[in-house]
C-alpha cells in the first residue's frame, strides 16, 4: 500500500500483520537494542526490521542490521536512504539509492481524530483553519491526524539533511483532498542540498483500510 505513493525507484516492504519469526530473525545488535522493552514493542521493532529488509532485498542491497541514532532515525548503509513506520496494524519500510534521493519519510497513522490540545500542539492557526474545512466537506477522512502525519514525513525526511530538531511548527502544511498531494513550506533556513537550498517538501498522501499514509521521496537534482 505504501508503494502507491512513492515513485518507482524506491523499493518498499510492509505487512499488516506481527510474525513471530521476525522476533528470531533479529540480528544481535538489534535484539540487545530492545532486549529491555516491553514485548508489543519488540514486535514492532522486529516486524518494521523485517520490512527494511524485505525492501533492501528488492532494491538488490544485502540485508543488514538497522540500529537506530540519538533521535530514533534508522541507521541506513552510505549508499541507501530511507524511513521506517509503524502504527496499529501496519508496519512498513521505504529504501532508495542515495545517488538518486536525497531523503526519504514515510508515516503511517490510524484515521482517528486528534484530540484538541494535540492538534494545537502541531499546528499553526492557518493549518487548523484548512484542516476544519477539510473536515466539514469530506469527514471520512481525519484531517488533523493526515496533518500530523504529514508533520512527522516532513521531519523524517529533514532530520538526517539538516542534522537538527525540526519543530512541529516549523513547516506550514497544504493537503491537496483531490490531488492525493500535500506541500510542506519550511519557516526556516533549511538544509542545502546539491547547491541548492532546500525550503520546502512535496509529498503524497492515501487513506485505506483506517489507515493514513504519507510520503515524501526527495530527488537529487544532480548526481553524486
Amino acid at each position: 500500500m505504501i508503494d502507491e505513493i512513492l515513485p518507482s525507484p524506491v523499493a518498499t516492504g510492509s505487512t499488516f500483520v506481527d510474525h513471530d519469526a521476525a522476533l528470531a530473525a533479529l540480528y544481535p545488535q538489534e535484539a540487545a537494542a530492545v532486549a529491555s522493552a516491553r514485548p508489543k514493542r519488540r514486535r514492532e521493532y522486529a516486524n518494521v526490521r523485517m520490512c527494511a529488509r524485505r525492501a533492501m532485498r528488492e532494491l538488490g542491497v544485502p540485508p543488514v542490521p538497522v540500529l537506530s541514532g540519538p533521535r530514533g532515525e534508522p541507521l541506513w548503509p552510505d549508499d541507501i536512504v530511507g524511513s521506517l513506520t509503524h502504527c496499529p496494524g501496519f508496519r512498513a519500510a521505504a529504501v532508495g539509492r542515495s545517488s538518486a534521493f536525497a531523503g526519504l519519510g514515510i508515516d503511517a497513522e490510524p484515521n482517528r481524530p486528534l484530540t484538541q490540545d494535540l492538534l494545537e500542539f502541531v499546528s499553526l492557526p492557518q493549518e487548523r483553519a484548512r484542516v476544519h474545512a477539510l473536515t466539514r466537506s469530506s469527514p471520512d477522512v481525519c484531517w488533523d491526524r493526515l496533518l500530523f502525519s504529514a508533520k512527522e514525513t516532513v521531519f523524517k525526511t529533514w532530520f538526517p539533511l539538516a542534522a537538527c530538531e525540526l519543530d512541529f511548527t516549523e513547516a506550514d502544511i497544504r493537503i491537496d483532498p483531490g490531488s492525493g498531494t500535500f506541500s510542506a513550506r519550511l519557516l526556516v533556513p533549511g538544509p542545502v542540498l546539491d547547491g541548492e537550498r532546500v525550503d520546502g517538501f512535496s509529498g503524497r498522501w492515501l487513506s485505506r483500510r483506517g489507515i493514513l499514509l504519507t510520503a515524501i521521496a526527495l530527488r537529487r537534482t544532480t548526481g553524486q
